[in-house]
């Protein structure tokens, strides 16, 4: 699938989860043994003396985390029951190390590590710094794995995210909160102009930001006001602005239709239209198809690296901004037309609507 996915152009991000084992159930998906409660994974193999709750780090007297004002207990405890690997062992780090060397092997890109607050910086730094380069007949030679690192910080609590900058991206959840609440009417548009850094999140050249992910879409970690594909219109005018405006690395999310939080993805593959997006009733919504958010990714390629400017506002909810003289990009929030005579930053001509093309 990886090689198959890399000679389409398409690159492979593993989602990571290092940070911990399973919490029960045997045998695994792929037939392996273990036992959870005993802290026993022979396949790998890790044994008791390889966790942080039979090594007595953990001083939660349940052994899992029930308190994110203690750095320590969330660092060293078992989240929800999953059994917390001690990763200051270099035995422990070295088996690490191996899977995702192993999978670069096999020509993937880099990785999204899962639940990284709940590791200590210092012990991810090492495992990254063990890392092979990226496969040379892919990448080409020296090419380091691109690493996005999960981190749920709304603020309030004594781990951040900036702790893991210099390791590689982090997700900015603050982003998917303030989009969803602009686009929903919690806000208005109007107060955009200085996205990022000027409403306290990380600076653009860590952060990830996506409109929505696998968990807050559902009301899982890091959920609030967050817009989905349920909203379409107001998803693809927070996507259009996530792709135009120049902050962070931006992830588009591609999501299967779901009434019950837990429910798995349809077990067909997806089937399209005539527009090349999903069928609806295929049961996958595949918004990365969507012609708005299609078209805005190639927007985004076009202006890489040109700064926002001329920037404009009707007070409310109609904005309009350029990206250098590569692109010019006007949103309507409101419920009425916009109706204004606004300086693009571009060339005199004729250009298309590469929204909507």
């Amino acid at each position: 699938m990886v090689s198959r996915c890399n000679n389409a152009g398409v690159r492979v991000y593993v989602d990571a989860v290092i940070n911990h084992m399973a919490a029960g159930g045997s045998p695994g998906s792929a037939g392996s043994v273990y036992n959870a409660g005993n802290y026993d994974f022979p396949q790998v193999p890790y044994s008791s003396w390889d966790f942080n709750v039979p090594n007595s780090k953990c001083s939660s007297s349940s052994g899992d985390v029930g308190n994110y004002n203690d750095a320590y207990e969330v660092r060293n405890c078992n989240l929800l029951g999953l059994k917390d690997l001690d990763v200051s062992k270099d035995y422990v780090r070295g088996k690490i190390a191996a899977y995702m060397n192993d999978l670069i092997s096999m020509g993937v890109a880099g990785f999204r590590v899962d639940a990284v607050k709940h590791m200590w910086p210092g012990d991810l730094e090492n495992i990254v710094s063990r890392l092979n380069n990226l496969e040379s007949n892919v990448f080409g030679s020296g090419k380091r794995p691109f690493i996005v690192q999960e981190v749920i910080d709304q603020g309030g609590e004594p781990i951040t995210a900036g702790e893991y900058t210099h390791i590689g991206r982090v997700t900015e959840f603050k982003y998917s909160s303030e989009i969803g609440n602009a686009v929903l009417g919690n806000n208005q548009l109007r107060w955009l102009s200085n996205f990022g850094e000027g409403w306290g999140f990380m600076g653009r050249s860590y952060a990830l930001v996506f409109i929505d992910n696998h968990d807050n879409q559902r009301n899982h970690g890091g959920g609030g006001n967050i817009v989905t594909y349920k909203q379409s219109k107001e998803y693809k005018i927070a996507s259009t602005f996530m792709l135009g405006y120049d902050y962070g690395a931006a992830r588009v999310m591609s999501s299967y239709q779901f009434t019950d939080t837990d429910i798995a993805g349809p077990s067909n593959s997806p089937y399209f239209d005539s527009s090349g997006a999903c069928s609806w009733s295929s049961g996958w919504v595949c918004e990365h198809r969507w012609r708005e958010i299609r078209n805005m990714v190639e927007f985004r390629n076009t202006c890489e690296g040109q700064a926002v400017n001329n920037w404009w506002d009707n007070g409310s909810n109609q904005i309009a901004f350029s990206r250098g003289s590569k692109g010019f990009i006007a949103i309507n929030g409101d419920s009425y037309d916009m109706n204004a005579s606004i300086y693009t930053g571009m060339a005199s001509g004729t250009y298309c609507d590469g929204h909507f093309r």
